[in-house]
């Protein structure tokens, strides 16, 4: 019903026409009362219009004023447009025209602020009239007119600014309204909006005049990710803004990650001479000790002896194997692994079980290396260190003798695995091995040395001392075992004595091509990431050296990565060294410049390089040898952040439908290495559908990186999916080997080890890590010739990557205390206002805790507080001084 008045003053009803709703009328009323309301704006409007052309300057000035006001109270809050701008639009141009005509007087900046605004919906694309009018009117704080405005302007002026450079013309006005924005930005929680701006005109100074205990974390946080996506100088420019804004405000172990990523160790050095916290400098050595990198603590750093030799030994990692056995204890997993709780015969066919029981010397071999993975660091094992349960059947013959010649090498080697970071009990049970009369047991013995120092520094160097006396035997076997050693016990540290011992082998003449690969492959791994010249030269004098034949060997791709490695993750550090591929034949030339652009570029992300290797894939002529690199090239350059990630695998999906078929064989390696210790589901169903391919080569690297991506997990997919390979392959030895070696990774240290480069919240890639992946997948593009002949051994290089993929908290005197901790998947939080949830569908658990791909932990209670910003790995907690118990 519809009320109306009547002539006598009451209120009568009328009947609503039929299908109207009582809503729509009251709908109607308010309109017809906003329309009023709107009809006087417009027209109150319209009246300061028509008084701003007025002669008089009295009521210009009290016409201006007032409508400068209208529009400030209509616009500071701006969530839509507002009607005012909407009846001012009729009137924009002749305001303007006539702001042409009037003297200089504060009267037209007053006009000039109202056109700035009114140019937010009115101005014409590419005019720029917003930016135009605020520089020609009243000067006062921008962030009244409101966010939106603000916005507008600083969208505009980098357009200007390009322009005006062009021109070069002056922009001293921009700078000075961007300084005013940028301070908006700040106080507002746009950090980010802030750094893009800075970003477009090439100035980040300003930004730290702005950065304030409230927002400095935010700002950090994105300049750090901001600078994956930019290239060379720029994101070198980010992370030292970074490094030093954190400095500022004490935060002295994110600084130290950022100068960790900047590989700058005179920062390292600064950060330990500035800190007075001696317990922070013990976090210190903990994450450089993650990192693997050699660094030798002095007297300024560190000044009390005994506390300098307690940190020092942290950063050797003396007491890795320690912590590590006692995380196996908290899981309780001491207890060793057989091989039947890895292949789980019991729930497969017959046909199957009867394949798997075969004593033959592949499968002896297989169960070596299984046997090596699974109880890696645990010190005891049912095949080597424990003969009486060496078989089945419960016999006590010993395992090494049901092996044939070079198999012998990786049996006893397996030794050095099992005893991992264990120093000096492992060089005590290895040294038997070493009076044998067997020179493949000797070979093992020494390559088993390497890997029980592997990742520990030791003062009195016993790997040094014990296999610089082999590396130049007669017997190539000996002399592959004691330099492999050497490469993997040394791996980044840059030592002078072996780098004279190993070149004067490459100099001489008569030397094995193999002998000559692995002598390089250690040079690469001691000097990773050096670009030490003198090296660079060896190898390069080395590979120009070598015959065509010889260039020919299977083994010889080890010796061009090697060159590579020097330069891993340099970027323009290697062109002075790729000329030297041009004086080689093309055929090793094009392989050559590819493994140097990849190496160079690895862990960067740097979209370009991936283009370019993507390019090589499609040209055939000349290109076989080096297409599988370059495959691989394109996994070592996108696994840097997970955009770049995700876009790879799709490109490597296009590869396996259109490549040739040396790049089909590299795909599923490119794959393994893109997701290591990541099995996501996408790249676990591409790889099964791989593993049944025809061509068996791509299968066997299906199969391999199957472990690849499960290494470490127990992901009980992937182990069901390699049971079911073992009997599709019970009948073909190869592959059968390769699903062995695949099902030892996937169970990895029983689940505690990861094979994952990346640490600290990816933010940082351990270069020794990334090296030893590396050189086990280029041996893996010729499978058959080198896994599977008799350099099967290089699967070893993998130890190099193996680390606890714990987080592990200690007290003050540095013992393991258990504290609740929130483990979920991450977030990304970056560019967030406030203080948003950086993890999701977690759980509590008490420390230690494992830490699976892409999860965080973060403490559960506010009793203690962590050191170190990012809780991976050791993590030391000091109580909090403010914390009340309920």
């Amino acid at each position: 019903m519809a009320y109306l008045e009547n002539g006598t003053g009451t209120t009568q009803t009328k009947p609503l026409p039929k299908g109207t709703k009582k809503k729509d009328v009251n709908k109607e009323e308010d309109l017809h009362a906003q329309s009023e309301e709107d009809l006087a704006l417009k027209q109150q409007l319209e009246l300061y219009v028509e008084r701003i052309y007025d002669v008089d300057p009295e009521v210009q000035k009290a016409a201006l004023e007032s409508m400068r006001q209208e529009v400030y109270t209509s616009i500071s809050s701006m969530t839509y447009v507002p009607k005012l701008l909407k009846f001012l639009r009729p009137h924009y141009g002749t305001l303007k025209a006539f702001y042409e005509t009037m003297l200089d007087s504060d009267l037209k900046k007053y006009l000039a602020d109202i056109l700035s605004v009114l140019a937010l919906t009115m101005s014409a694309e590419g005019k720029r009239e917003t930016l135009k009018y605020r520089l020609l009117g009243s000067e006062g704080d921008i962030g009244s007119w409101g966010h939106g405005y603000v916005r507008i302007l600083a969208g505009e002026i980098p357009q200007e600014y390009l322009m005006r450079e062009s021109e070069d013309a002056p922009v001293d006005d921009l700078l000075e309204l961007l300084e005013q924005i940028v301070a908006f930005h700040m106080k507002h929680n746009a950090e980010s909006e802030a750094v893009d701006l800075l970003m477009e005109v090439d100035d980040l100074e300003p930004l730290t005049d702005h950065v304030d205990i409230t927002n400095f974390r935010r700002t950090c946080l994105y300049l750090t990710s901001a600078a994956r996506y930019l290239l060379d100088p720029d994101d070198i420019l980010f992370m030292d803004i970074a490094h030093s804004t954190y400095l500022v405000f004490y935060e002295f172990a994110s600084a130290l990650q950022i100068a960790l990523f900047l590989n700058n160790l005179e920062h390292v050095c600064e950060l330990f001479t500035s800190c007075d916290d001696l317990l922070m400098k013990k976090q210190f050595c903990y994450i450089l000790a993650r990192q693997g990198i050699n660094f030798e603590l002095d007297d300024d750093m560190v000044e009390d002896d005994e506390d300098r030799e307690l940190s020092q030994n942290i950063i050797n990692n003396v007491k890795l194997s320690e912590g590590y056995l006692t995380l196996a204890r908290d899981f309780e997993v001491v207890e060793p692994k057989c091989l039947e709780d890895v292949y789980k015969t019991h729930l497969l066919d017959g046909r199957a079980i009867v394949g798997a029981n075969v004593n033959s010397a592949g499968q002896n071999l297989a169960a070596t290396f299984v046997n090596a993975f699974v109880n890696a660091g645990f010190g005891k094992d049912t095949l080597i260190t424990d003969p009486a349960d060496s078989s089945s059947d419960g016999s006590s013959e010993n395992w090494l003798f049901k092996n044939k010649e070079h198999a012998k090498i990786s049996v006893v080697a397996s030794l050095g695995m099992i005893l991992l970071w264990d120093v000096d009990s492992g060089l005590a049970q290895i040294d038997k091995y070493l009076h044998s009369d067997d020179n493949y047991v000797i070979a093992g013995a020494l390559l088993g040395a390497g890997l029980v120092n592997c990742s520990v520094t030791n003062d009195f160097d016993p790997a040094l001392a014990l296999l610089s006396e082999y590396i130049n035997k007669e017997d190539s076997s000996i002399q592959i075992g004691a330099i492999m050693g050497l490469g993997i016990a040394y791996a980044g540290a840059q030592d002078e004595q072996i780098l004279n011992s190993l070149t004067a082998i490459l100099k001489h003449e008569n030397v094995p091509p193999d002998v000559i690969a692995f002598t390089a492959i250690s040079l690469g791994l001691v000097y990773v990431g050096s670009c030490n010249e003198e090296v660079s030269q060896a190898i390069a004098n080395a590979l120009t050296g070598r015959t065509v034949s010889e260039l020919g060997h299977p083994i010889s791709r080890l010796l061009v990565l090697a060159l590579g490695l020097i330069y891993l993750g340099k970027q323009e550090g290697v062109e002075a060294t790729s000329e030297v591929s041009k004086s080689f034949s093309e055929k090793i030339r094009n392989y050559v410049d590819i493994t140097l652009l990849s190496c160079a570029y690895a862990g960067t992300g740097n979209v370009l390089t991936v283009q370019k290797l993507l390019g090589h894939c499609s040209h055939l002529e000349n290109a076989e040898a080096s297409q599988g690199s370059a495959v691989l090239g394109i996994a070592m350059v996108a696994m840097a952040e997970e955009v770049g990630l995700e876009m790879s695998i799709r490109s490597l999906k296009h590869l396996l439908l259109y490549g040739e078929q040396k790049i089909r064989r590299a795909v599923p390696l490119a794959l393994g290495l893109l997701c290591i210790s990541n099995p996501k589901v996408n790249v676990m169903d591409t790889l099964s559908r791989l593993s049944h391919d025809t061509d068996l080569e791509v299968a066997m690297a299906a199969v391999i990186s199957l472990g690849l991506i499960g290494a470490g997990t127990n992901n009980a997919r992937i182990a069901g999916m390699l049971r079911n390979l073992s009997i599709f392959y019970y009948r073909v030895p190869g592959l059968l080997f390769c699903v062995r070696i695949a099902q030892g990774l996937v169970h990895m240290g029983k689940g505690l080890l990861t094979l994952n480069p990346y640490h600290s919240d990816r933010l940082l890639c351990s270069p020794t890590a990334l090296a030893g992946l590396v050189t086990m997948l280029h041996a893996c593009l010729d499978m058959k010739s080198i896994i599977l002949g008799k350099y099967h051994f290089v699967l070893y290089y993998l130890v190099l990557a193996m680390k606890p993929r714990m987080l592990m908290t200690l007290d003050k005197n540095l013992e393991p205390i258990s504290v609740p901790v929130r483990v979920g998947e991450a977030v990304d939080v970056v560019g967030q206002a406030g203080r948003p949830k950086t993890i999701t569908g977690f759980q509590t658990y008490s420390t230690p805790v494992l830490l699976a791909a892409g999860e965080k932990a973060e403490l559960a209670t506010e009793k203690y507080v962590p050191l170190s910003p990012i809780l991976e790995g050791y993590v030391i907690l000091i109580e909090n001084t403010e914390y009340m118990e309920d």
